[in-house]
């Protein structure tokens, strides 16, 4: 038979211990069968715009928003965590809801630091390295630690921070200060946050921090529009005489890549090995995608079988066993500006727009399915492709048209 005793939350603030601020510690007491206990959910808000009959922040403002929102988070965790202990039809005391809330802590561990932590995780991932991991993801993990390094030194004026010190309101400062000191854009911050997530649910599962920093935390994406080469774009690029050779490779490269939709650090890697002849004599690119390790085979399409023959006795090529004579993504870059400024072409050119202009222009502006071009692209799922499917005017222009000859033909 379920255990019955009753069970209440209450949410409220210690006013004696209210720092110079103004700001006071929040808490919730649990009640089971007339006896309680007091859970510190480590986070402090403004006194003033508390309201002790409610037990919620009273007024307008986006803190009373997200305070508002952990409180109802919490209130629900520990009413899913008295249902569960319930089930099981154990006794139930307060002291159990709040000892599976804050997480039993390892009395053999000592207080561990978040970087020490980062330090762990990164050590072990590069060790997995050609097995579970690719190299790219341990430079992103690295990334990471040292922009948390960095913004622990300027915030906090600390080398380290301890897990148990860390709380919501640690989350939302890092994620201003990405975006504010260091110019970053919403989707990327987010990126950065998600891998910082990983690291504290490690610490999570293993009971090395009480309560998860991340509760009220939610991490969005915002919709962006993929920057693209329309077809004249193409057409002005492609034909385009340039005096200086460097420029001309560039511009060489980053159209095999518009037709090929190989990413930068796909298409640097690749040699004459990795072209196959089909029975039916067409030309194959048959490789995998670095970032993923999913296989990513595409068809040549004439255009890039030209540029590959271009560079078949290149001397930068033969020595380096490549391709194509790709530079470094850095000078890529910074000659592509160049490139579009006397192609007059006003769009910021960077060897990630090569790839969305396979994907829009090239094939779904020329009706290739999106399952086919999702497979050449690599990708596992079809909605990650669905960004790239953006209806071109053109191809509005050339359905209307087959629709109005269909109807005039249907008249007649």
């Amino acid at each position: 038979m379920k255990n019955s005793t009753s069970f209440s939350v209450l949410f409220w603030t210690n006013k004696a211990k209210a720092d110079n601020n103004g700001l006071v510690p929040l808490y919730a007491r649990v009640t089971i069968g007339g006896k309680r206990a007091e859970i510190s959910l480590k986070k402090k808000l403004n006194l003033k715009k508390w309201d002790v009959r409610t037990g919620f922040m009273k007024g307008s403002g986006e803190d009373v928003r997200i305070t508002n929102k952990y409180i109802n988070e919490v209130r629900n965790e520990l009413f899913e965590i008295y249902m569960e202990i319930n089930r099981s039809e154990k006794k139930i005391s307060a002291d159990d809801i709040k000892i599976k809330f804050t997480g039993q802590m390892n009395v053999d561990v000592p207080g561990r630091s978040l970087l020490e932590v980062f330090d762990e995780h990164n050590r072990e991932i590069e060790s997995l390295v050609g097995k579970d991991y690719v190299k790219a993801t341990v430079t992103k993990y690295r990334t990471i630690r040292g922009k948390v390094s960095d913004f622990i030194i300027k915030k906090y004026k600390k080398q380290d921070l301890f897990l148990d010190s860390l709380d919501f309101t640690f989350i939302s400062n890092f994620e201003k200060h990405l975006k504010i000191q260091e110019g970053i854009e919403h989707n990327t911050a987010m990126s950065y946050i998600k891998r910082l997530k990983r690291i504290l649910t490690i610490a999570v599962n293993n009971r090395w921090v009480a309560h998860n920093p991340f509760l009220a935390f939610k991490c969005t994406s915002r919709k962006v529009s993929r920057t693209h080469l329309t077809e004249h774009e193409l057409f002005v690029l492609s034909s385009k005489e340039f005096k200086i050779k460097r420029l001309e490779e560039v511009r060489d490269c980053f159209l095999f890549s518009c037709y090929t939709g190989y990413a930068f650090v796909d298409a640097q890697k690749l040699t004459s090995a990795h072209i196959h002849r089909r029975n039916n004599g067409e030309f194959w690119i048959e490789t995998s995608r670095t970032k993923t390790e999913i296989v990513a085979n595409v068809p040549l399409l004439p255009q890039a079988i030209a540029i590959i023959k271009k560079y078949k006795d290149n001397d930068v090529c033969t020595a380096s066993n490549r391709l194509l004579p790709i530079k470094s993504n850095q000078k890529m870059n910074a000659y592509l500006k160049e490139i579009a400024d006397l192609c007059e072409i006003e769009k910021n050119l960077t060897t990630h727009i090569a790839r969305h202009t396979f994907a829009t222009t090239v094939t779904l502006g020329n009706d290739v399915p999106i399952e086919t071009v999702s497979k050449m692209l690599g990708h596992t799922k079809i909605t990650t492709t669905q960004i790239y499917a953006r209806v071109q005017e053109n191809k509005i222009s050339r359905d209307m048209a087959a629709l109005n000859r269909k109807l005039t033909y249907t008249e007649i």
